[in-house]
C-alpha cells in the first residue's frame, strides 16, 4: 500500500483516540454518535497538504515517488487527487522519468497514475523531454503514456504527435497521430501518422506511408517517400521502401524504384533494385536494374538492362551499364551498345558509345567500326 494510505490510518485512529481520551466518562450517548459521524466524515474526505505519496512493489522496490501540495482521497480509498505533482517515476527500483503537472490522481492503490495539464517528462536516460496535456503510468507494463499536444526535445530529433507511448524496457516509443520529426544536423523533416523512435538503435521507422523532407537554409531541397521507411539517427541514412521515390531540387531528378538508400552527408543515393530516373529539364528517362546517384558531384552508374530515351527527339540508347555526368549532360555506355533515332531514322551497336542524348550527338565505336552522328543544325 502506499505511504499515503498508512498516514491516513495512523492520524484517524489517533483522533478517535484523542476524542475518547477528552470526553468526561457522563457524557451523554448521542454526544458520542455525533463525535463518531465527525470522524467519519474526516475519513471519507480526507486532505493532505504538502504529502509526499510513494509506492513499492512486492519486492520492494520503489515504483513511484511524488510530492504533492496537495492530495485529496476518495470516500473508497481508490483514488487520489492530487494538485502540482512533481516526482520520479522507477522502474526496478530506479528513476527513469522525472515528471511534473499541474493535477492528477492516483488509481488502484497506485498501480496507475494520471496527470493533467502542462505535463512534462524527461527521460533520465538519454535526456529527451516530453511535454503534453495527459500523462499516463503503468508501472506493471513499464508503459508511460503521452497524449494530447505531444512535443518533445532530444539532441538529435525534435517531434510532435498526438500520443506518445514509451515502453522502457524496450527503449521504445511509439508516435501516432500527425507525426512529424525533426532531425537536427542535417535538417531532415519526417512526415507520416505513424513513427516508432527505436531509441537503442537509434533508428526511426515507419510501417505507414513516410515523407522525408531536407531542409538547407529552412528552405526544402530535397522530397523523398516511400510506404515504409527507416531513418538512422547516427549515420543520417534514410532507407524508403514500396514505391519508394526521391525528387531532388539539385541536379533536378525524379528517381522512384521499390528501395532507396539515402546518405544524406554523403549525398548518395543508391538502390540495387529497378530504378526509373526522369531528368526534367532536358527530359530524359532512364531505367536499369540498379543504380547509384552521387548528388554532389552530379553524376550517376547505372547497371543492367539500361536505357535511356530522350522524351522530345526519341532517341534511345541500351547498353548494360552507363554512366552518366548529369551536369554536362554526356553519358559514357558500356556493353552491348544499341543506339537508335528517328529523324533521321538510324541504328548502331557496338561495345562502347559517348555522346549527349538529348542533342543526338552520340558517337559509338569499338573494333575496327567507328561512327559518329551529327544531326543537321548543330
Amino acid at each position: 500500500m502506499p505511504r499515503f494510505v498508512s498516514a491516513w490510518a495512523l492520524l484517524t485512529a489517533g483522533l478517535m483516540v484523542g476524542l475518547a481520551a477528552c470526553e468526561p466518562t457522563n457524557r451523554a450517548s448521542d454526544q458520542l454518535a455525533r463525535d463518531s459521524a465527525a470522524v467519519q466524515q474526516i475519513d471519507t474526505n480526507l486532505t493532505f497538504n504538502n504529502i509526499t505519496l510513494e509506492q513499492a512493489d512486492e519486492q520492494g522496490n520503489t515504483v513511484w515517488k511524488m510530492i504533492a501540495k496537495q492530495a485529496t482521497y476518495s470516500e473508497d480509498k481508490q483514488v487520489a487527487n492530487v494538485t502540482l505533482p512533481a516526482g520520479e517515476l522507477y522502474q526496478d527500483g530506479k528513476a527513469i522519468y522525472e515528471v511534473k503537472a499541474q493535477s492528477g490522481e492516483v488509481l488502484q492503490n497506485g498501480e496507475r497514475i494520471f496527470l493533467r495539464g502542462n505535463i512534462e517528462a524527461i527521460d533520465l536516460e538519454n535526456k529527451a523531454v516530453l511535454k503534453g496535456e495527459e500523462l499516463e503510468w503503468i508501472p506493471s507494463r513499464s508503459l508511460l503514456i503521452i497524449r494530447k499536444n505531444l512535443r518533445g526535445t532530444h539532441p538529435q530529433i525534435q517531434v510532435t504527435a498526438d500520443e506518445a507511448r514509451i515502453h522502457n524496457r524496450d527503449r521504445r516509443m511509439e508516435m501516432s497521430g500527425q507525426v512529424t520529426a525533426v532531425t537536427t544536423d542535417p535538417v531532415l523533416q519526417l512526415k507520416a501518422e505513424r513513427l516508432v523512435w527505436l531509441m537503442r538503435q537509434e533508428l526511426v521507422v515507419s510501417d505507414r506511408p513516410l515523407q522525408v523532407t531536407r531542409l538547407i537554409n529552412q528552405q526544402v531541397s530535397d522530397v523523398a517517400q516511400g510506404n515504409k521507411g527507416n531513418l538512422n539517427l547516427q549515420t543520417n541514412i534514410l532507407t524508403l521502401t514500396e514505391n519508394a521515390r526521391i525528387v531532388t531540387t539539385e541536379p533536378p531528378l525524379q528517381i522512384s524504384s521499390s528501395v532507396l538508400v539515402w546518405n544524406v552527408p554523403q549525398e548518395v543515393l543508391t538502390t540495387d533494385q529497378p530504378v526509373t530516373v526522369i531528368q526534367r529539364e532536358e527530359q530524359v528517362t532512364l531505367t536499369a536494374n540498379a543504380g547509384r546517384f552521387n548528388l554532389g558531384p552530379q553524376t550517376a552508374i547505372l547497371t543492367g538492362n539500361v536505357r535511356a530515351v530522350g522524351q522530345r527527339n526519341q532517341a534511345q540508347l541500351n547498353s548494360n551499364r552507363l554512366n552518366w555526368n548529369i551536369r554536362s549532360r554526356e553519358v559514357v555506355a558500356e556493353g552491348d551498345v544499341d543506339y537508335r533515332q528517328t529523324n533521321p531514322p538510324l541504328t548502331m551497336r557496338g561495345p562502347r558509345a559517348v555522346g549527349r542524348l538529348e542533342r543526338q550527338t552520340v558517337t559509338v565505336s569499338g573494333g575496327r567500326v567507328v561512327t559518329e552522328i551529327i544531326p543537321e543544325g548543330l
